[in-house]
């Protein structure tokens, strides 16, 4: 497929950038439907006369419907994204760049959407839907999948439909809640996720991070011990990873704790365990759910980061983490390469 690639951007390179034009407002359509035409421009940095003419090729050749509330992609247009997906990652370097990730973090699997979630919500949303469909190749009917909070899970749990995974999944919560916005708390995913997949779910009420003596004492709760004991065998993990201080901050560390994060120079956060830029472990929170020492007994785990500002925590993860599988965005894959 390159080389028919490169043949065609030798002998017809104004088409193949008119192609790749109608994909992206495609994309785009699809990503915020129902979306004006003015927001569609300032989303895709083009001028709205070029939009215009464009949005109209589009919904001239039956790919998108325009209503009084906005542009929506017709079947016929969803199923010309879905075929003409790989295609268009090949053309933009994207193939390339997730190759060059691989290798360089020596990972199994590296799924690279367009656009930086840092500036741009959409490229989220898309890390989301990437995920949604690779859980869709690797599921089977009555799997775990534990997923911890965030705004990437969020997206996640906002992509799901009911014909992208398997019937009978039980998704639980990795660990126990931040306190943090409602809608990206695991508890709040996971139930979101069941219910879009017509599957079941567990939840873990209790905080996180909490002291040894409180953890201890709850984990001999029956009906919590119960919930862990199943949180702690998944079938599946889809763990987001977090930047060092800014996961200190939502965790309320206690002030000796937080200077020692910043002393040790932690760059990265997962599982409640913060990361120097060798890899290192210089700091765990004590939380309660799934634990670092699990995570190499589960068959498939998920890592899902992107923005340019997450490339310095993912980099730290990937030194000694265990996930095999990493979804990002270009801006976090181009931003890594840029800190080798």
């Amino acid at each position: 497929m390159r080389e028919l690639i490169d043949l065609q951007l030798k002998l017809f390179p104004d088409l193949v950038h008119v192609m790749q034009r109608r994909y992206q407002l495609l994309h785009f359509i699809q990503l915020m439907e129902p979306i004006g035409r003015r927001a569609l421009a300032e989303s895709s940095n083009l001028a709205e006369r070029t939009v215009r003419s464009e949005v109209d090729f589009l919904q001239e050749i039956g790919l998108i419907d325009i209503t009084s509330k906005g542009m929506n992609v017709t079947r016929e247009g969803k199923q010309l994204i879905q075929q003409f997906g790989e295609i268009m990652k090949e053309m933009s370097g994207i193939r390339v760049l997730e190759k060059k990730i691989s290798e360089t973090l020596n990972i199994g699997h590296v799924i690279i959407v367009s656009g930086d979630s840092d500036h741009q919500p959409w490229a989220k949303q898309e890390m989301g839907r990437a995920c949604v469909n690779y859980l869709k190749s690797i599921l089977k009917e009555s799997r775990t999948i534990a997923v911890t909070g965030g705004s990437s899970m969020a997206a996640v749990a906002e992509m799901m439909n009911p014909t992208e995974v398997p019937e009978g999944c039980l998704f639980v919560p990795a660990r126990g809640g931040l306190g943090e916005q409602v809608e990206n708390q695991a508890n709040t995913i996971c139930a979101e996720m069941a219910k879009k997949a017509r599957g079941k779910y567990r939840l873990l009420y209790v905080p996180d991070p909490i002291s040894e003596e409180s953890y201890q004492s709850m984990i001999e709760e029956p009906s919590i011990k119960e919930v862990l004991e199943v949180i702690r065998k998944p079938d599946v993990v889809i763990h987001g990873i977090g930047e060092a201080i800014t996961m200190a901050t939502r965790r309320r560390t206690n002030e000796q704790d937080m200077k020692k994060i910043h002393e040790r120079q932690a760059v990265g956060e997962s599982f409640g365990y913060y990361f120097d830029k060798q890899g290192e472990i210089v700091h765990r929170a004590r939380t309660v759910g799934l634990q670092w020492d699990d995570l190499p007994k589960v068959n498939h785990v998920i890592a899902l980061a992107g923005g340019k500002s997450k490339a310095a925590a993912i980099l730290s993860y990937f030194k000694k983490g265990f996930s095999d599988v990493l979804i990002t965005d270009e801006g976090a894959a181009i931003e890594i390469l840029e800190q080798i």
